[in-house]
């Protein structure tokens, strides 16, 4: 789902103000080149891919969705 400029600036700020200052974990479920679309400033999205996976480790999974499985 697409976010608006004003949240993805928001975002960057709270990356922004994170970065080299202790662990974070974020989840996502796309590519960081599917981002661009998600966020709708590929200014921002370029300035918080590059400073996420510097000193990062990174999880890719793939499988079933769990939350969509009925129990």
């Amino acid at each position: 789902m697409p976010i608006g400029r004003t949240d993805a600036n928001l975002f960057f700020q709270l990356i922004s103000r994170s970065y080299e200052r202790g662990p974070m974990i974020l989840t996502n479920d796309q590519n960081f080149g599917d981002c661009g679309e998600t966020f709708g400033d590929r200014a921002i999205v370029t300035a918080i891919i590059d400073r996420l996976p510097h000193h990062a480790v990174t999880l890719n999974t793939r499988g079933d969705q769990y939350r969509l499985k009925i129990i």
